[in-house]
């Protein structure tokens, strides 16, 4: 295990969201399926107060469930090439960056 701190963890051979679905589901993403991913600032404009889904109406940005989240300030937007985009806020966002990173993922900082 590169990272876990209970919602988003970090292994070998991918990332796990828990609690992402509607029935609350983890989902697995292997690194390579990560085209890239964007570090943002969060914000009131930009999830600081998504709990948990979709701020937009076109559910373009996915956040898992996170009663943290209020507290955290940075979240990274996972391109998956799909619709919905993956919206994760880990507690130590520079280690999975990190891990990221390692794993060939390229990171922009917005």
């Amino acid at each position: 295990m590169e990272y876990d701190d209970g919602l988003i963890a970090c292994t070998d051979q991918g990332l796990t969201i828990r609690k992402y679905d509607a029935l609350l589901r983890p989902k697995h993403v292997r690194y390579e399926e990560i085209r890239s991913a964007e570090e943002f600032r969060l914000s009131g404009l930009r999830g600081k107060w998504r709990i948990w889904g979709s701020g937009d109406l076109s559910l373009h940005r996915w956040f898992n469930l996170d009663w943290h989240r209020p507290h955290k300030q940075v979240g990274l937007l996972l391109d998956l090439g799909q619709r919905a985009q993956p919206v994760i806020t880990p507690d130590e966002p520079e280690q999975v960056v990190a891990v990221l990173r390692e794993h060939g993922v390229q990171i922009t900082e917005r």
